[in-house]
């Protein structure tokens, strides 16, 4: 059964962070054409992303594009090499195993500043 495999997990969570790259795109898009309406909305706007909290969504944005990245790599391996499908649970779960290794690393120095470890 396909639900609640690794299969379904991967579509899942592929499409939830494609969907949070792509709102994140909108927003940047949005707030570089403040530059319209001059230096100090752009400004203004810049300075939101000092907010720790905001340091917070950019964390949760990386380890987004991260998984993101890494499960499309998997996607594109399958649909290049067919005969990888039936070992599509196996390179899941090395993926599964290798994303920690980047993530926490990648969160650690990019929340530095903010909780000053």
């Amino acid at each position: 059964m396909y639900i609640g495999r690794e299969g379904h997990w991967a579509w899942l969570l592929h499409r939830v962070t494609g969907l949070a790259v792509m709102l994140f795109l909108g927003l940047h898009i949005l707030d570089t054409a403040l530059v319209g309406f001059g230096p100090d909305a752009y400004n203004h706007a810049l300075s939101i992303y000092r907010l720790p909290v905001i340091r917070v969504m950019e964390v949760l944005l990386a380890l987004a594009v991260l998984y993101h990245a890494g499960n499309g790599l998997r996607i594109t391996l399958i649909d290049f090499w067919p005969s990888l499908a039936r070992y599509h649970r196996h390179m899941f779960w090395i993926g599964a195993i290798i994303y920690p290794l980047i993530a926490i690393p990648m969160a650690y120095v990019m929340l530095k500043p903010v909780f000053k470890f």
